[in-house]
């Protein structure tokens, strides 16, 4: 499309683009000839460690063990799950060899963990997982075995979020593992540095406190990204910098970016394109008039190559699905009667709209593309989701459907209620040939995907649970899920270990 053309149909679409606003113009959408320069106002004090030992594991009080899980495959290919969305930060896996029939009773539950409030997913290298969620009125960092569940470090600190909304007062963001480091991301915006070995504290920093960013709608949500030297944050300090550069091993600010848009829901992913190492922001969260968009960054010195207006008009919305970059284009979404753009970025590292499509409103997951299609969950609230398969050639829709199906409750006096389920908001995971599908009410379902429809290859329900919403964890074939409310059969919140090794 011409950008005249998108300037009319988002007006008329009722999105947020700095188009529609006073001036009419894009000017707000070239790059910046000279990134501006941002003061870092608290540089922090960076710990010496103590020449401790490394923690030895031991049995976690909150934890209960059912079961040790098979052997791997002899010819299963596994990895480390060292951030959120995965080792190639779009929701990709290239395990295999993986339990594809579940069976009567669904993948065997290894351990779990009675958790307290957040809406995180653990991070996971070699022995080592991280979980971050509130327990009382303070935020825990806990250092796991990822087989075994036992405790190997614990970390606390203070917190008195509040979620305006009344959903989940814990932490959003997911841990990041880099090397022997691990970074945590709080609710209010408390960053902490770690020895993933030890759990000595290396450095810290309250970034909303320092940049005076005031709390958004559900706190902070974005995951931090390690790139290079760096740790690449959606800061959205009001006059900037929107996203900040901090030198992972002593937390200085090496360089802020961007003056226009808050703190968005959506993490930083890195990309290659046109064989230069970009960092791409979908940015923005509350703001009178709500603002945001995506930033192309140059992570070398904060350059910022174009930015592209995307937003709803709603206040009282995010933008939350995290972009795809696939090849040298880039495709982001946002609900509240937005929908989905993809740019497709030119040698000059200006950009071009490819196309837009209105109904492929994805809320908070990201999309996954597969063979030339773009497959997800579009829909604000469970009655308007469905799962979609649009083209990226065009941004048709080949297909949209809502999955259903009858599943059977307990009840109190051994009474028994039928309940008609969906996936409703859910993630996706491609991996071992097929889709791995999580559904907000906690149930898991292999499925083939292709431009002509969608099959059910396996479906069972793990937690009976709604705000099943973050995605799943695969490493070494181990799936870990975050239960986050309490379910129907009154199980607490808790993270739960699940054998998902196939024979």
């Amino acid at each position: 499309m011409h950008r005249s053309t998108v300037i009319v149909l988002a007006c008329s679409a009722i999105v947020c683009v700095s188009a529609c606003g006073p001036s009419g113009s894009f000017a707000a959408e070239k790059g910046q000839t000279e990134p501006k320069v941002f003061r870092d106002p608290a540089p922090p004090e960076v710990i010496e460690p103590s020449g401790k030992p490394r923690a030895e594991p031991k049995q976690h009080p909150d934890v209960t063990f059912h079961a040790d899980p098979k052997p791997l495959h002899p010819d299963a290919v596994t990895h480390d799950w060292t951030s959120f969305l995965g080792p190639t930060h779009n929701a990709v896996s290239t395990e295999t060899h993986l339990l594809k029939d579940f069976g009567d009773f669904g993948p065997k539950l290894v351990w779990e963990l009675d958790k307290g409030t957040s809406y995180t997913s653990p991070a996971i290298q070699g022995d080592y997982l991280v979980f971050l969620h509130r327990v009382g009125n303070t935020e825990r960092v806990e250092c796991l075995h990822p087989a075994t569940g036992e405790l190997y470090w614990q970390f606390e600190y203070p917190t008195n979020f509040s979620d305006r909304y009344g959903y989940n007062n814990g932490p959003r963001a997911s841990p990041v593992i880099d090397g022997d480091r691990v970074y945590t991301y709080g609710a209010l915006a408390q960053l902490h540095a770690f020895d993933l070995r030890t759990g000595e504290l290396l450095w810290k920093r309250n970034i909303a406190e320092e940049f005076k960013v005031p709390q958004d709608f559900f706190g902070i949500s974005n995951t931090p990204l390690v790139e290079g030297d760096l740790l690449v944050i959606n800061v959205g300090a009001p006059g900037g910098p929107t996203v900040g550069a901090f030198d992972k091993l002593t937390g200085e600010m090496v360089w802020g970016a961007g003056d226009e848009w808050g703190p968005s829901y959506a993490s930083p992913v890195p990309a290659v394109v046109h064989g230069k190492r970009r960092v791409f922001v979908f940015a923005g969260g509350e703001s009178r008039p709500p603002t945001g968009g995506l930033l192309s960054i140059d992570p070398s010195d904060g350059k910022v190559d174009f930015s592209f207006p995307w937003r709803s008009r709603t206040a009282e919305s995010v933008n939350a699905s995290t972009p795809t970059v696939i090849g040298d284009q880039v495709l982001f979404s946002a609900s509240y009667r937005t929908g989905v753009v993809l740019l497709e970025v030119l040698p000059d590292l200006s950009r071009e709209v490819v196309w837009t499509n209105f109904d492929f409103d994805l809320h908070f997951m990201t999309a996954i593309e597969k063979d030339g299609y773009l497959y997800g969950f579009p829909g604000r609230n469970e009655p308007d989701a469905g799962l979609s398969c649009i083209r990226l050639s065009d941004g048709k829709q080949m297909w949209r459907v809502e999955p259903e199906w009858k599943d059977i409750v307990n009840q109190t006096g051994g009474r028994t209620k039928e309940l008609t389920m969906s996936t409703f908001r859910g993630s996706l995971m491609k991996v071992d040939g097929h889709f791995l599908a999580i559904g907000e009410w906690g149930h898991l379902l292999w499925l083939d995907l292709t431009p002509e429809g969608y099959k059910e290859i396996s479906r069972t329900w793990l937690v009976k649970a709604r705000e099943t919403w973050a995605l799943p964890v695969l490493s070494r074939g181990l799936l870990y899920v975050s239960q986050n409310s309490a379910s129907l059969d009154r199980e607490p919140p808790r993270l739960l270990c699940f054998d998902l090794r196939g024979e």
